[in-house]
């Protein structure tokens, strides 16, 4: 019992809160873009509902990438020496991950807008993702 309680300590639960997010927002965005053509098959509209659907869940994992990233950088502080510049472009990444989703919501009626939110959320989200991977190596 003892061994299991050290195996489950707040920095596995802090880290896999933050990969289980991480996994919803980018790994979403890419099966939905996926999804588009398919659903298109079955119903115009079913393009729109799904993502719809995956707003309800998708916006609360962003709200907890920006949680656990917090927490995860005030975890490590101790043990860094400074800010490492990363962390800022990664900061930066995240938000426009963000605003290109917003865009992409937004986009009613404009092909070109929806385009640019989807391509802009999903490219600055792997660059998150590939930022959060390296700094773990820091």
């Amino acid at each position: 019992m003892v061994r299991a309680m050290s195996v489950l300590s707040l920095d596995v639960i802090r880290i896999s809160l933050h990969v289980l997010a991480a996994t919803i927002w980018v790994g979403g965005q890419f099966l939905l873009a996926g999804l588009v053509k398919p659903l298109r098959a079955v119903d115009p509209d079913a393009p729109r509902a799904a993502a719809n659907r995956y707003n309800l869940i998708a916006w609360p994992a962003y709200g907890l990438l920006l949680f656990t990233g917090l927490w995860n950088l005030l975890e490590a502080w101790p043990i860094r020496i400074g800010w490492h510049p990363w962390i800022e472009i990664k900061v930066l990444a995240w938000l426009l991950s963000g605003v290109g989703a917003f865009l992409h919501i937004r986009a009613k009626g404009s092909t070109l807008m929806l385009a640019i939110g989807g391509a802009l959320s999903s490219v600055f989200a792997v660059v998150t993702l590939v930022l959060g991977v390296a700094l773990r190596f820091q």
